[in-house]
């Protein structure tokens, strides 16, 4: 159970325009740190941000959502693993995995979830529908150039070798079967994982099981 009374980040010094900063060195290292093994790039870091409720509502940059801590707008829920901080001339702030914002923001409930590569492929927990192996592309079950549409119950997750093998053909004339029914994922935080390629893994409790 995620921890529902984080400890809040102080307030900033600034105006958040003025604020740069930047990782802290290892004493023993000649420049910055890089991010933890299998991170992305600090240019490319995303931060969950979390509702008042904790419920999921975004992923940010991570600069935004480092002015968003040093601002008082947020709170840091679980900093990075490695413990690194970015360091200003007046300010330190960890390095945020997950935030919460300080005030509720209503947000509009939308039932119909986008359908992208990303969000399938965590649908699918990056499996191939076909044979259970890793996937690395998507397949339409029903081939378009057959009629098939490009919705949440016509595509599933699918590797090199069965998506070649399979062509525009039906499952019908190969003798395959799905693996699972493929269906259109609810839940608000499906919008968000319909839209980010990887997930930190101390998200994973804010984002709930992933749907079959």
């Amino acid at each position: 159970m995620p921890d529902r009374h984080p400890t809040p980040i102080g307030a900033a010094r600034g105006p958040a325009s003025r604020t740069s900063l930047r990782p802290q060195a290892d004493s023993s290292d000649d420049g910055a740190p890089e991010p933890a093994s299998g991170a992305p790039p600090w240019g490319k870091r995303r931060v969950l941000l979390l509702n008042t409720t904790f419920e999921p509502l975004t992923a940010l940059p991570l600069r935004r959502a480092v002015v968003l801590v040093v601002c008082g707008k947020a709170e840091v829920v679980h900093g990075d693993p490695s413990g690194i901080e970015l360091h200003s001339a007046s300010d330190a702030v960890v390095v945020p995995s997950v935030i919460r914002l300080a005030t509720y923001v209503r947000v509009p409930y939308r039932a119909r979830v986008p359908l992208t590569r990303a969000g399938l492929m965590h649908r699918d927990r990056h499996r191939c529908a076909y044979c259970g192996s890793r996937a690395e592309t998507i397949d339409h079950v029903i081939p378009r150039s057959r009629g098939g549409e490009h919705t949440w119950q016509n595509c599933v997750a699918c590797c090199v070798r069965c998506n070649h093998r399979k062509a525009d053909k039906l499952l019908s004339e190969l003798g395959w079967r799905l693996r699972v029914v493929p269906r259109a994922p609810r839940g608000m935080h499906w919008r968000l994982l319909a839209g980010v390629v990887e997930t930190d893994p101390q998200w994973l409790p804010y984002l709930g099981e992933p749907a079959a």
